[in-house]
């Protein structure tokens, strides 16, 4: 089932309810601890899932993903059953905020985006942005170690999962971080964030590459490719002004970025579109997509959304 490219707007209030975290799973033990940014200003919620099953040898391979209470109202039970029975299950790992919210706009604008800019306005940006690199070291110094205490981690085999601008932030990551993750899954990345820093940020990366091996998946709507923004309200300013501001790269410029990663030696980068999808949808194609690439489930990126509480 396709969801009509109309329904991009989302309620900025909405709160993720009861999740499979919340109830007893057969197939998965879940787990929470929150982590604090160093100056006490700001807290994230990290949800562990690991498969009831014995430990590999190497340790468990490792499925991150960004927008972590977004992500988790997105898996039901028959999922988490499907991905234990996997022959190599994944240990999941999803990083939210520590509130009920599905998505914390306000945060993630300023955590998931890789350069300091002028705020846009301060409705769109109240926080400020850049704050991806410390984001990535508050992962690395803060979370992995967390985690290490929990389960053994193979860490030679981690996804990294976002969209949006958490797809921004898995390209900074792959970019900026050699060797965090092995694969790297960006879902409708924000290749117009900041006037297309995305794009100048990847010709640096292309041209200075060493040829350190990455798998990078990158996904879109055939609804974005073709710059279709579904039904918008223009007498909106913000909506207006957010249009404006993605005018800085073409809609197919994530189309062009993973052939253009293809090129580079040590990158195994593949696209794939979503027919008919466009932005919002995209949230739910593309981490059903990722976890079917990754992990070997079925594709669920055409069904909809379990219904809340089961």
């Amino acid at each position: 089932m396709t969801t009509p490219v109309s329904a991009q707007q989302r309620n900025p209030l909405q709160t993720i309810g009861q999740t499979v975290a919340d109830r007893a799973s057969q197939a998965y033990a879940f787990e929470r601890f929150t982590v604090t940014s160093d100056d006490g200003s700001r807290s994230w919620r990290v949800h562990v899932a690991v498969p009831k099953s014995p430990v590999p040898a190497a340790g468990w391979p490792t499925f991150w993903m960004l927008d972590g209470n977004a992500a988790l109202i997105e898996f039901d039970d028959a999922l988490l059953d499907e991905l234990a029975a996997q022959p190599e299950p994944h240990a999941l790992v999803f990083i939210g905020y520590d509130n009920d919210l599905r998505i914390d706009s306000p945060q993630r604008n300023r955590d998931y985006t890789p350069a300091v800019l002028p705020p846009e306005d301060a409705e769109t940006a109240p926080l400020g942005s850049g704050g991806a690199d410390a984001l990535a070291e508050l992962i690395e110094r803060r979370i992995r170690p967390q985690l290490a205490e929990r389960l053994a981690i193979d860490p030679q085999r981690q996804t990294l999962w976002g969209h949006s601008l958490g797809g921004l932030f898995v390209l900074h990551t792959l970019y900026t971080r050699t060797g965090a993750f092995q694969t790297y899954v960006a879902g409708s990345p924000s290749m117009w964030w900041g006037n297309a820093h995305a794009v100048r940020e990847s010709e640096r990366f292309i041209a200075h590459n060493t040829g350190h091996p990455a798998r990078v998946m990158i996904h879109l709507g055939g609804a974005e490719r073709v710059g279709d923004r579904g039904k918008r309200d223009l007498s909106n300013p913000r909506v207006v002004a957010h249009l404006k501001r993605i005018q800085a790269a073409t809609p197919d410029a994530a189309m062009r970025l993973a052939e253009t990663l293809a090129t580079v030696p040590g990158v195994d980068a593949s696209y794939r579109e979503f027919p008919g999808l466009g932005h919002g949808p995209m949230f739910r194609a593309s981490l059903m997509g990722a976890l079917h690439a990754v992990t070997g489930v079925a594709d669920r990126s055409d069904t909809p959304r379990p219904p809340a509480g089961e």
